[in-house]
Formats: structure tokens, C-alpha cells, sequence
């Protein structure tokens, strides 16, 4: 178990919940009141293809306050939680020197928690690892890789969804790279948890009221050009399994530009996809302890971009916080 954060550590904010939940209303609405910065804590809004179809802050919205790690990355180079860590330590490091309050705005638990609780050191398995297992994986499916990799990494394997393509082909490039299993890695010596004190706002909305959210907000992705960002991603040609081309909406509306469904359910289909995604997110968020010491206000009405509903949750958002950075006397 991790020692508990230093009181002398400097402090930052998390600001989580699942897709569609308000997290960037609320991440902005504190930022501009307490002089933050918003650091992306969502793996795909790290791609910078991706603005439309991620829902990444617009950039009036980006001009309010700064904002770090959106759209830094290229579609085909995949990113890890590693990776994450380090670029959001850097940024983290940034705020601070700048006298602003960093706030982590995503919907990733492992990102969190690689912060919080620290990460396994996995070698990087090399491209040619990463080649043979994506190429393995299109040869024969996801299933039939879960049932190879469970054949020599057994511990690993029973960790894994056999529908979990990504994480699936993760595992066997590790193992191929490295010569030791995903599992095996983990369990070993890992980085410790960052040098920070962690306060954190879960966002905990209603089933219901999420779902007409999502639905809401593909509208407004497609309105936004959702659909010629796709067909601009599927031209670079890239590989099928790399973690941009999984993005929600993404093989849908590809599978809509090659023919093989019509708009309509193109767009039924994602959003099935993301609620149920978001039906994941919840459970992890409910189970994890987002900061040390179990230091997390949760909010479970959806946080919506209107100033009335963010009011509602300002008093006791300024109680929260304001023993540990200036809040403006009439609150956030």
C-alpha cells in the first residue's frame, strides 16, 4: 500500500466521470475561477485526427484557460498509460510554475490511477512485436489470440475479455517482445504513485440522462464534421486495431463509408457503443478510489455546459476546495 501524500506535496484536481457526464463544463467552469489548468486525462482525446468525433474542447473553449495534451498525438502512434503519466507529470509540473492549479479532466481510470497509485515499468516490446501481434490479431480474430496467448500466458489471458482486441493484441506483444507476460510485468516493481496531493470530483449521472446526452452530443459531433474527419482518417490507411481507429464512432461511421450500412444505423450503432462503453466507466469509477484518503466529492446529477446547472454545484464545490486554493470570495 502506498504511503498517504505528503500535506507538503502540491495539490491538484481531478475531475472524472464517464463520457458525456460534463466533466469539460465543469473542469472549465473551476479553471476559470481558481486559475487552473486543463490537462486531458482521456486517451482519445490525445489524437489529434480526432476533435470532432472526441468531442475535444472547441478552441474558443481552449482560449478561456490553458489547456495541455489535447490533440498531441499522431493517429499512429498509440498511447499507453506510460506515456500518459509522463506527459501529464510534465504538464502537471507546468501549471504549477505558472501558479495555476492543474486539473485532470478525463474519462480513463487507468490514467488516474497510474498517477495516484503508481504503474508497472513494462519494456516497450518494439515495433516489430507490435507488427506481428496486430498482424496475428487480423489474421485470426481477437477470440482465437485470447485462446493463444491463453495457451502461454494463462494469468494474463484470464484478465481479458476474448472481444478485447486492443488489450488482447497488447498482451501478446508483450509477451513476444519482452519473453514475459502482461501479468508477470505488473506484478513486479512499479513507479510510485506521483508526489502530489490529489482532491477529486466524480461525475455520477443517471443512466437515463446520460444516454440522451450521448445522443444529443453525436448530433452535434456530426453537425461539427464528424464524418469527413473519418473519411480523412480512414484515408491515411492505417492499421484497424490501433486505438484511433477504435474511438467511438469511428468504425461505424467508416463501416457507413464503405457501404456496408447506411448513416442512420451508422449513428444507432455508435452510440450504443459509447453508452455501454460509459456502462464500464461507471463500474470502474464506483470501485476505484479516484484520490488518496477517498478525498472525492461525487456529483450525481449530469453537470451540463448552462450556468444554471453548474450554480447548483458551486457552494459545495468551494467548501471542497477552498482550504486548499484561493476560491474568490463569491465562489467558483
Amino acid at each position: 500500500m502506498a504511503a498517504p501524500p505528503s500535506p507538503d506535496n502540491p495539490l491538484a484536481l481531478i475531475v472524472a466521470g464517464p463520457t458525456c457526464s460534463g466533466k469539460s463544463a465543469l473542469a472549465l467552469a473551476i479553471a476559470r475561477r481558481v486559475s487552473g489548468t486543463i490537462i486531458n486525462s482521456d486517451a482519445m482525446q490525445t489524437y489529434r485526427e480526432l476533435r470532432a468525433i472526441t468531442a475535444r474542447p472547441t478552441p474558443a473553449e481552449a482560449a478561456v484557460v490553458p489547456h495541455a495534451l489535447y490533440g498531441v498525438r499522431a493517429a499512429c502512434e498509440p498511447g499507453n498509460a506510460a506515456w500518459w503519466r509522463t506527459a501529464a507529470l510534465a504538464a502537471m509540473d507546468a501549471a504549477r510554475g505558472a501558479g495555476r492549479l492543474p486539473i485532470l479532466c478525463g474519462g480513463t481510470g487507468l490514467y488516474f490511477s497510474a498517477l495516484t497509485e503508481g504503474l508497472a515499468e513494462i519494456p516497450d516490446p518494439g515495433p516489430q512485436a507490435r507488427a506481428a501481434a496486430r498482424a496475428r490479431l487480423a489474421e485470426i480474430g481477437a477470440a482465437r489470440l485470447h485462446a493463444e496467448l491463453a495457451a502461454q500466458d494463462p494469468e494474463t489471458a484470464s484478465r481479458l475479455r476474448p472481444t478485447d482486441s486492443q488489450r488482447i493484441a497488447r498482451a501478446w506483444e508483450v509477451l513476444r517482445g519482452t519473453g514475459r507476460g502482461l501479468a508477470a510485468w505488473q506484478a513486479g516493481p512499479a513507479l510510485p504513485p506521483a508526489p502530489w496531493r490529489f482532491k477529486a470530483v466524480h461525475l455520477d449521472p443517471p443512466r437515463a440522462e446520460l444516454r440522451a446526452a450521448i445522443e444529443q452530443r453525436f448530433s452535434t459531433m456530426m453537425r461539427d464534421g464528424a464524418l469527413e474527419e473519418v473519411r480523412a482518417l480512414v484515408g491515411l490507411g492505417l492499421d484497424s486495431a490501433l486505438p484511433a481507429m477504435r474511438a467511438h464512432g469511428v468504425p461505424e461511421l467508416a463501416a457507413y463509408l464503405r457501404g456496408e450500412i447506411g448513416l442512420e444505423e451508422a449513428e444507432l450503432r455508435a452510440v450504443r457503443v459509447t453508452v455501454s462503453y460509459t456502462k464500464r466507466q461507471a463500474t470502474w469509477f464506483r470501485h476505484h478510489t479516484l484520490a488518496p484518503n477517498n478525498d472525492t466529492r461525487v456529483i450525481l446529477s449530469r453537470v451540463a455546459s448552462d450556468e444554471q446547472c453548474l450554480e447548483r454545484f458551486m457552494p459545495d464545490l468551494c467548501n471542497f476546495l477552498s482550504k486548499q486554493v484561493d476560491v474568490p470570495q463569491d465562489g467558483l
